[in-house]
């Protein structure tokens, strides 16, 4: 990390967590953020889901809500970004604060509640997205609809012209009774609609699903077999855990959803008992606690294709990405691997 994004990463420490939030979204609008241009090698390059990513290392959804960054963040040594959650109607999402810097334990908590500009808006900026990176969208739905499951299939059917995949989280533990969606039934039915949706557009994109950490083993079960059944191209292990185990700082008791460096074994187990029950017919993105190379490592070695990171950010900046990228390809070739693919799920042992 430079001087000056350390100097930067300290002012913005001293500030509001939402504010600070909102003015790095601007400092990379207004290109005051240097951006190292793609990260790639030949042992980085990954195909997950009929997706050709340059490296497997790519932004989780809720840093960009509203793409509003879009040229920067394809940029910034991403392999691959995902923006929003977006929902049919634009919401204020929960009243704040609801953004907590955990300091002393290198993560957050968050109770946005899909706090969003809508589906329109949103839509309108990836129409004028950058062609050459790889960009997803993550499904929401309204806090007051009357019909959340459709809500995933409308925001699919207006905004997946511009995608290249898009993901339904039902795993946000901030929309009241959403991850009640996550039961075998109701997650099937949705998924269905939301498929219908995909064959309405003009090419036909990966749909992922995004899972909770909190899910025991008949919930893991569930999962792995809608997975299977549903027709989607890969599962997004996991969003953010409702636990607050072993943390040290003042806001450990606030509601939400904890991310960072605490989440870290939590969902890497999730993701490998996952991937025991899917063994390999359905690929898996580790996402949860990634704060270095050998955090994104660990997760392919548990069993996935491709990670995601985002809370980290708040604490090493944006050159994390090509940080770890970088890391990872010299991971890779310490021990003898061509390829991301011959070391997904070596290790995966070790985590069940």
């Amino acid at each position: 990390m430079k001087l000056s994004e350390k100097l930067a990463l300290a002012v913005m420490h001293r500030l509001d967590p939402e504010t600070a939030h909102g003015l790095s979204i601007k400092a990379l609008k207004s290109g005051l953020t240097p951006c190292p241009g793609p990260v790639t090698s030949p042992r980085l390059k990954t195909e997950i889901a009929g997706l050709n990513l340059p490296n497997p290392v790519g932004l989780a959804a809720g840093f960009d809500k509203n793409a509003e960054a879009l040229g920067a963040l394809t940029q910034a040594g991403f392999g691959f970004i995902e923006v929003g959650a977006a929902t049919p109607r634009p919401q204020p999402g929960n009243p704040k604060p609801r953004l907590f810097r955990l300091s002393e334990d290198r993560a957050a908590i968050n109770r946005f509640g899909f706090n969003n500009e809508g589906m329109e808006v949103i839509g309108a900026r990836l129409a004028q997205r950058p062609k050459n990176g790889v960009i997803g969208l993550n499904l929401g739905a309204n806090k007051d609809s009357d019909d959340r499951a459709q809500d995933f299939a409308r925001v699919l059917s207006n905004c997946g012209t511009h995608l290249d995949f898009a993901t339904v989280n039902v795993s946000s533990p901030n929309t009241e009774k959403l991850r009640d969606l996550q039961g075998k039934a109701a997650l099937s039915a949705l998924l269905a609609g939301v498929m219908e949706a995909r064959e309405g557009l003009d090419r036909p994109i990966p749909v992922f699903l995004k899972i909770a950490p909190d899910l025991d083993e008949a919930g893991l079960d569930d999962i792995a077999d809608v997975a299977r059944e549903s027709g989607i191209d890969a599962v997004i292990a996991t969003n953010t855990t409702l636990a607050r185990d072993g943390l040290k700082s003042a806001h450990r008791d606030e509601m939400g959803g904890l991310s960072g460096a605490p989440l870290f074994e939590k969902s890497t187990r999730v993701l490998a008992q996952l991937s025991s029950r899917l063994d390999g017919a359905v690929p898996i993105i580790g996402v949860g606690g990634i704060s270095s190379a050998e955090d994104a490592y660990a997760k392919i070695r548990a069993g996935a294709s491709a990670v995601q990171f985002y809370t980290a950010l708040v604490y090493g900046g944006l050159s994390l990405a090509a940080e770890i990228a970088n890391g990872l390809d010299a991971l890779l070739a310490r021990d003898g691997h061509d390829s991301v693919a011959q070391a997904v799920g070596t290790d995966r042992a070790t985590w069940l």
